[in-house]
Order: structure tokens, then sequence, then C-alpha cells
């Protein structure tokens, strides 16, 4: 399940505004803000994975351990940019 937290560390890490996550998860702008609000309201879980989806299309890979939760952005290594030998 994501967190509040991730899905605002994850638009963090993509450049990306609220309503550029509302948008690629197919979601309204008022849903996305009650799922990264940290006041603990009611949010669908159709809703979380449309957004953990959308967020797991560009490369943002989930992180949960026993020592807490967080985010990763993956680059392809075709995509990095760095000369393989």
């Amino acid at each position: 399940m994501i967190t509040a937290r991730q899905s605002r560390a994850a638009r963090a890490l993509l450049g990306w505004t609220q309503g550029t996550l509302a948008d690629k998860a197919c979601i309204s702008l008022t849903a996305l803000k009650r799922l990264e609000s940290e006041n603990g309201l009611e949010v669908y879980e159709s809703t979380r994975d449309q957004v953990r989806r959308a967020l797991e299309a560009e490369g943002i890979v989930l992180l949960a351990t026993d020592k807490g939760k967080g985010v990763l952005l993956h680059h392809d290594k075709s995509d990095s940019g760095l000369a393989h030998t």
C-alpha cells in the first residue's frame, strides 16, 4: 500500500506536480490530495492502486522494510547515459 509520503517523494523524484500524477493515474486531483494528506483521510484502495501503477510505470519502486518505507527511482541501464565497457 502506497503511503502519503511515498507518493509525495515519488512525485519529487519524477519532477511531477499533483496534477500530473492525477492525470497519469486517471484519478481526480481531489482524490490524490486526499491520498497525500497527513490527516488520515479515507482513500479508496483502487485510488492507491492506480497511483502505484502510474508511478511504477515511470520507474518508481516502492520500498517497505522493518526499518521504514521509501521510494527508489529505477533507471534502465540503457537510459542511464553511462558508457558500457
